[in-house]
């Protein structure tokens, strides 16, 4: 009881610097970003940045979690990223690391207030690019080549949604037909015990237990602009690079 006490409290101070801490420190960050030369790329490091003190934050508040990311991982640079998903840990995580990120995110957070506005102008693409969504859909996919080009990576998890057995899920074809059209250099990551951190359904971030939080490099696959594989070539080469993996 007592350390689902802590739990509570301590997931409340999690939701203070959401709310909070944007309101208060990024809000004018965001706004003055607006008028930034390349409001994108600003964007996208107020994202990382609001993301990286949240997990200092959690570093300070459940000392028995500890997050172990390769340095292989933290180098990637003019990539596509595919990984899989555990919790809404995941993203986050992603986010923190790479300062200069695109991704895949659910059409209806596009449609939120304020936060819909942000995620559009941190270049993220919508997961479904048809009807309202498709203008917004082919000015991301244009600038991709150069977004690359200038370092950037893009990080998706095509299983769409969180694992709740820890094991790999059935892979989307929309994330995978991406990566393929891009023809840039695909990671795939192995991310291990973030929902034991924060699990998938539930409110309170357990943060009493101890737990070892990895990332690190399952692969790394080159696409012959030549003679590309097809995606489902290329999806069963990824999902058998997982399964190989899984203990």
């Amino acid at each position: 009881m007592l350390s689902r006490g802590i739990d509570f409290c301590i997931t409340l101070l999690y939701w203070v610097w959401f709310i909070f801490g944007f309101l208060c420190i990024f809000s004018w960050r965001y706004a003055a970003a607006l008028f930034s030369s390349d409001s994108e790329r600003t964007f996208q490091g107020l994202n990382s940045c609001f993301f990286q003190i949240l997990l200092s934050i959690i570093g300070r508040t459940a000392p028995g979690q500890k997050i172990c990311i390769d340095d292989e991982v933290a180098a990637i640079r003019s990539s596509v990223i595919i990984c899989n998903h555990l919790s809404y840990l995941d993203p986050l995580l992603l986010i923190a690391l790479f300062p200069r990120h695109r991704t895949i995110v659910k059409p209806r957070f596009f449609m939120m207030p304020i936060f819909g506005q942000i995620i559009a102008k941190s270049g993220y693409l919508p997961g479904d690019g048809g009807g309202r969504f498709s203008r917004l859909m082919i000015h991301q996919m244009d600038s991709m080549p150069k977004f690359l080009q200038a370092g950037g990576n893009l990080f998706v998890f095509p299983e769409g949604t969180r694992s709740r057995s820890g094991e790999i899920g059935t892979m989307q074809q929309g994330a995978i037909k991406i990566a393929r059209l891009l023809g840039a250099p695909i990671y795939l990551l192995q991310l291990r015990n973030t929902e034991k951190l924060f699990p998938p359904g539930k409110f309170l971030f357990a943060t009493r237990k101890k737990n070892r939080i990895t990332l690190k490099v399952l692969q790394r696959l080159e696409i012959d602009g030549a003679s590309p594989p097809s995606s489902p070539q290329l999806m069963q080469k990824i999902e058998e690079a997982y399964r190989s993996a899984e203990p």
